[in-house]
């Protein structure tokens, strides 16, 4: 099991179960920018609480562990609870999808991308994996998600939209790490 059969079965699953979601975190900044070793893939879903039985159901024990009632729990809060494939230890970070315009606005900008293998999925916009990364950076992560972002802006095949990261890195409250960001990149 490899982060992209992760990615691939996220995507079948929700597909037949009728949830809206996307990849982000470091399996989506390497796949718009520079490779980075990952054990996890980081996804965000719109998950109605009637559809977490059905997704427990999709990842069973053996194989898998998710905790029905961490699931609910998420739901509730919308906040976050993983899907672990026992035999690898490879992780599924599901976050629930907030009901906020920021969130809202990313579900709308996801795009649909095809990976190696042919491996079909939909992929938070480019955009929208930075100013995520920002987030967690200012929350205080590693350097990881700067030097993620980093890769992106150096190595992006389309052009980013720099209007739209700086009118929501200040909504989001990250425009100072932003700003920063584009000084030490040489953007500003």
């Amino acid at each position: 099991m490899r982060p992209s059969d992760l990615v691939r079965l996220v995507h079948e699953t929700c597909e037949r179960l009728g949830l809206a979601y996307f990849v982000s975190g470091s399996v989506a900044s390497s796949y718009y920018g520079e490779y980075r070793n990952t054990l996890d893939v980081d996804i965000v879903v719109d998950l109605p609480a009637p559809a977490i039985s059905p997704l427990c159901s999709a990842f069973a024990q053996p194989e898998w562990y998710l905790s029905e009632e961490a699931a609910y729990e998420a739901v509730q809060r919308s906040g976050m609870f993983n899907i672990i494939h026992v035999p690898s230890g490879l992780k599924i970070d599901v976050s629930v999808l907030r009901p906020r315009p920021a969130d809202e606005l990313r579900m709308d900008r996801r795009t649909l991308v095809t990976l190696e293998g042919g491996i079909r999925a939909w992929f938070a916009a480019p955009e929208d994996v930075i100013l995520a990364k920002l987030e967690f950076y200012q929350l205080g992560g590693s350097d990881k998600h700067v030097r993620d972002i980093a890769g992106m802006l150096k190595t992006l095949d389309v052009p980013i939209d720099m209007a739209y990261l700086d009118h929501w890195a200040l909504r989001l409250g990250v425009h100072r790490e932003w700003a920063a960001l584009k000084i030490r990149l040489g953007m500003a």
